[in-house]
């Protein structure tokens, strides 16, 4: 089966390769994301493979059925950048993937939150400029704080265990509680709780309507002053403008960014010899307690090899007409 893999990096090649070695599938890789410019691009291919940024609305996926598509393959788990509707009404097939490593994703929350609480990224810059004061990088002890984890998905879970490792309490929220969460020595958290006595507050859910700007202007006042927010999820889940005014007067004690609202376009992209014009990133970065990396809190060697072999199992189903083990259903 030919297919058109989008938003293909170096990576993505050598991992898919090695994934379809027994298939023998036809991949074609682009360096463009698929969007309405590049979606003509797929004429020809039965499938297209795409990522998190990549555009997949009803326009988009109109183009790709006159192409001949039939079927779209997320090489990621949020799926928040497909409509759904419009695949199903126009006969495509979606697939994704479930689960990869949710090791990858909790252990970069943790290296983020260990980064923003003792100022690493601050103490790197200083001591390359041959600055060995400590002056400006007290944090505090993990030990003995309250960390909130919203979403107790696997990725949430594993996140959870790893900060009672610590020895920190763990409180959840989750629309839909998860007793293995409870096993773990956790506890769900009652109304108010979050914000009267979480420390650190981590995101694991997904986005969708009812998470979109789950953080905001209203949530920030109600959280404890001080308190440290990590995002390795969506970056629609914050509204960045109010995490903004909310480091500013000092109720956010610091943010950790994997993911970013306005990322398509920026992340996963080389961009050191241009003008950035995000302003509201500029305006992030520019902050001393707050870090941003470029999305990659899934790029771990097991997560990457099991997306792509993932995929690829996708794909060959698809094509013996085999049941779709990872189709995503309205």
């Amino acid at each position: 089966m030919k297919i058109a893999v989008f938003s293909a990096k170096r990576y993505d090649r050598e991992f898919l390769d090695a994934a379809n070695v027994a298939d023998a599938h036809q991949l074609q890789y682009f360096d463009s994301a698929l969007g309405p410019e590049s979606a003509a691009l797929a004429a020809g291919h039965e499938a297209v493979c795409i990522f998190v940024n990549d555009v997949a609305d009803a326009a988009v996926l109109e183009v790709l059925q006159r192409g001949g598509t039939k079927l779209v393959a997320l090489r990621c788990t949020g799926f928040n950048n497909v409509d759904l509707a419009a695949a199903a009404r126009l006969g495509l097939k979606v697939v994704r993937v479930v689960d990869y490593s949710p090791h990858s994703v909790a252990e970069h929350a943790v290296a983020l939150l260990l980064a923003v609480n003792r100022n690493v990224h601050r103490a790197y810059n200083r001591t390359r400029d041959s600055n060995f004061s400590l002056d400006g990088l007290m944090g505090f002890d993990l030990n003995g704080k309250t960390v909130a984890v919203v979403g107790t998905g696997k990725i949430g879970r594993v996140f959870a265990r790893i900060m009672l490792g610590f020895g920190c309490s763990v409180i959840g929220y989750d629309k839909f509680q998860s007793p293995e969460f409870e096993k773990l020595g956790a506890h769900y958290a009652a109304p108010g709780e979050i914000g009267a006595n979480a420390d650190i507050i981590s995101l694991h859910c997904p986005l969708t309507p009812e998470t979109y700007h789950i953080v905001n202007a209203e949530t920030l006042a109600r959280m404890k002053r001080g308190a440290l927010l990590i995002n390795t999820s969506r970056g629609g889940l914050v509204d960045t403008a109010a995490a903004i005014e909310s480091l500013k007067s000092g109720q956010l004690g610091g943010l950790a960014l994997d993911v970013y609202e306005q990322e398509a376009g920026l992340f996963f992209r080389d961009l050191s010899s241009t003008i950035v014009t995000d302003d509201v990133l500029q305006r992030l970065i520019a902050f001393p307690n707050v870090i941003v990396t470029g999305h990659q809190a899934f790029l771990t060697r097991e997560a990457i090899a099991t997306i792509s072999e993932t995929t690829m199992r996708s794909a060959t189903e698809f094509a013996t007409g085999a049941p779709l083990s990872n189709e995503i259903a309205l």
